[in-house]
């Protein structure tokens, strides 16, 4: 069974870390079944020192939801030889049940793909008596397919000159049909035999299980004449000696169509609908085969079941999160547009932090929250509600935090103000960077917009990076798909922010939302430290009045 994925928004923050971490193992006591922590981008540098104090690892990073080929439960059939008989290529897949064989060499290089429709293509269209020669065919698939014995040659050697003839003439008329370097089916008659070795045949089958006499085994050697003796009657021997060619002469070797675990199913499937080709070959990064996928692997995937953590909206959530089984979801954000294909366990509350949900989760539960855990869970309440500052931490949050602070030892108001000096290290980074750190995707009807937030301890820090920042959004505003672009410069100490913001409208939208007069691309807003309660809110509010107006 596939591990449950659990993991948190997009620009990870300390709670949507820390919250997937705790929430995981939690999952994993209760249910005995593996969940794996995961996050949709790269810590933050408060994050990181959170992680570090309790000497945690991050999380897996999932950069996509969107099934790969090493998704699919393909086939891990081996390949065969280029060498080896029609025969053998036939029984091998009919055993394997499988249509398209890849032909490999020894290192697992793909020579060429066979199938059932080559195989029967070959052996019903009229093949002339130079098939075998044409094929180069060893004479260990000649022994192979005859069910034989070598009485004279070499294994090793190939039929390469000559038509098969079957002798079943009269000697004195063979010399008018047999020719130097020919295969020559016969029966136990000695003179026709020695008519063949006369000829300068390059090989006689004799077949009946009729016994060599030492005088043609000698002659054979002397004129360089391979023997092969056979149980089968000439018949026989004339109707399965084609099958002793090898795969290498009818097998596809151009236009392949291949892929690589990494490639994404969606982009498989739109390949192979254009083909009527039923298995494909897979191979690794260096080029190397590994198995062969179907039309039905492909339909048949196992979605990936995921945990969402601090959010329920699809624009916040890892990409391809539409091909996967969200099974719940572990929230104290508004209930956005995220539609599932069945019910499931879903945790909304209004408190100041996911983490605050999970430690409740870890109580229900009987579950005992060790130091580590309790640290995590301690330092995401911490972030999210700005050591309490912020107008979203309700008395659940804070009493939760110092609990979980003396199970983790250590003292809130000295590891709060650690963690975020370590998050509020401005300088040096770019506004790319900065930008992206903290943002959230919000929608109202047909307007899009990012909203990001820069935290820091020092007001200077923040003032100094302002005009930056605008350049930046200036910049990046024309190709970024969006009506408005704000970013949030938050005092955590002096609870106050400077709201940046650039787009058509968004003085206007600003000065609604707040009833303040606003300067054409920031306003200052005393006691403003929460992104979701005092800032989307009113925002959005004003946004739906304003279209409700034009509509």
């Amino acid at each position: 069974m596939k591990p449950v994925f659990v993991i948190g928004h997009r620009t990870p923050d300390t709670d949507s870390i820390c919250s997937a971490i705790c929430y995981a193992r939690l999952k994993q006591m209760l249910t005995g079944r593996e969940h794996i922590p995961c996050r949709a981008g790269q810590v933050n540098a408060e994050t990181q020192y959170v992680l570090d104090c309790f000497g945690v690892e991050a999380p897996r990073d999932l950069a996509s939801l969107n099934p790969r080929l090493s998704d699919v439960q393909y086939r891990e059939v081996a390949g065969i030889a280029a060498q080896l008989s029609l025969r053998r290529a036939w029984q091998y897949m009919s055993e394997t049940n499988i249509h398209t064989i890849p032909v490999v060499d020894g290192e697992r290089n793909l020579e060429g793909l066979l199938t059932f429709s080559d195989i029967a293509r070959f052996y019903m269209e009229d093949q002339d008596a130079n098939a075998l020669a044409a094929a180069r065919t060893s004479y260990r698939n000649l022994v192979d397919v005859l069910n034989g014995e070598l009485v004279v040659g070499n294994m090793e050697d190939h039929f390469e000159q000559g038509k098969v003839v079957v002798a079943a003439a009269n000697p004195d008329v063979m010399e008018d049909y047999i020719e130097e370097h020919d295969l020559v089916i016969l029966g136990n008659r000695y003179e026709s035999q020695l008519c063949s070795i006369e000829m300068k045949a390059g090989c006689i089958v004799i077949g009946l299980g009729a016994p060599v006499s030492r005088t043609i085994k000698k002659l054979a050697e002397e004129s360089g004449c391979t023997v092969i003796a056979t149980p089968m009657d000439t018949y026989t021997c004339s109707k399965v000696i084609n099958q002793a060619v090898p795969v290498q002469h009818i097998m596809k070797r151009s236009g392949l169509v291949t892929f690589r675990p990494d490639e994404l199913v969606e982009d498989v499937k739109k390949t192979v609908a254009k083909k009527r080709i039923r298995y494909y070959p897979i191979l690794d990064d260096d080029g190397k085969y590994v198995g062969m996928v179907s039309q039905r692997n492909l339909l048949d995937i196992e979605k990936q079941e995921v945990i969402l953590v601090d959010h329920n909206e699809r624009d916040q959530a890892v990409e391809g999160i539409q091909s996967a089984q969200v099974t719940e979801i572990i929230d104290h954000h508004r209930i956005g547009a995220l539609e599932t294909n069945g019910p499931i366990y879903f945790r909304n509350q209004p408190l100041g932090c996911t983490a605050t949900i999970v430690a409740q989760l870890y109580r229900e539960n009987g579950v005992g929250i060790g130091r580590q855990d309790a640290g995590l869970l301690c330092s995401a309440i911490l972030s999210d509600t700005l050591m309490f500052r912020s107008p979203t931490c309700t008395h659940a949050d804070r009493a939760a935090a110092e609990e979980l602070a003396q199970i983790a030892g250590v003292d809130v108001k000295t590891h709060a103000v650690a963690m975020f000096r370590a998050g509020s290290q401005l300088v040096g980074r770019s506004m790319d960077e900065l930008f992206h750190m903290d943002y959230k995707y919000y929608q109202v009807r047909n307007k899009r917009m990012a909203i990001s937030q820069v935290t820091s301890v020092n007001q200077d820090e923040l003032d100094g990076i302002r005009p930056q920042m605008l350049e930046y959004m200036r910049s990046c505003l024309p190709t970024s798909g969006l009506a408005m672009l704000f970013v949030m410069l938050t005092n955590i100490i002096d609870e106050a922010t400077e709201l940046v913001y650039i787009g058509q409208g968004t003085a206007e939208l600003v000065r609604a939302a707040f009833q303040k007069e606003c300067g054409p691309e920031s306003v200052v807003l005393p006691g403003v430290v929460s992104r979701k309660k005092q800032l989307v809110s009113p925002l959005l509010a004003a946004l739906e009045q304003e279209d409700g107006e034009e509509a």
